[in-house]
């Protein structure tokens, strides 16, 4: 018996912070109950409470999960898309589509990013500062990079790479986040492939090398 509790506990605490994801998405930080949560993932109250020790501790927890596993798509997409470059508006082109594309289509993740959003005020500091640095933070840090290596490669004329991937994310990403109201609404991917491809045009009128 001992040995299938150990066992369990694990995919219980799996099931916690799928259903925190979602209630939090859901109702928000302050709206949202302990008695909600474990009602959603069909365990008992003191069971999320042996797991986690309050309300901000869980949502820290599925705050920084949410980010990690969106930031670590982006990142892929990046791989893909910038890393060996031949075309690079394509190139652009291609990863900001697909970047919003990811962020447009992420369920409760997306739910959850909304809820930290409309409620900033309410949400502890340092649960904020830690989503931000595990979430938008860190993609800017990794855009930033691979705008350095091409701009090592002679492929862009870029002084700052994390002020030039900032502008590449207002440029390409925000004009669909704000149609969508970040993923609540659904938007052309006609649009979208619009909104990213002048994006990517205004991006290198300021940084393609021949803007040098």
């Amino acid at each position: 018996m001992a040995t299938t509790g150990g066992a369990g506990r694990p995919e219980k605490r799996k099931a916690i912070t799928r259903a925190a994801m979602a209630v939090f998405g859901r109702e928000g930080y302050v709206r949202a109950s302990m008695d909600a949560i474990a009602a959603e993932a069909g365990v008992s109250k003191r069971t999320v409470y042996n797991h986690f020790a309050d309300k901000e501790t869980l949502f820290l927890s599925v705050a920084l999960q949410n980010s990690a596993e969106l930031t670590e798509k982006i990142r892929e997409l990046m791989a893909k898309y910038l890393d060996r470059v031949v075309d690079l508006r394509q190139g652009l082109a291609d990863f900001a589509v697909e970047r919003a594309l990811a962020v447009l289509s992420a369920g409760d993740h997306g739910a959850l990013g909304r809820a930290i959003r409309a409620e900033v005020a309410n949400i502890p500091a340092d649960v904020l500062e830690a989503w931000l640095e595990a979430g938008p933070v860190a993609s800017r840090r990794d855009l930033a990079e691979r705008f350095a290596a091409l701009a090592g490669r002679g492929l862009l004329a870029v002084a700052e790479p994390e002020l030039a991937a900032e502008h590449f994310t207002l440029l390409t990403f925000h004009g669909v986040a704000e149609r969508s109201f970040w993923g609540a609404l659904p938007v052309a991917e006609e649009e979208v492939e619009r909104i990213a491809g002048a994006g990517v045009d205004a991006f290198l009128k300021i940084y393609g090398a021949q803007a040098s």
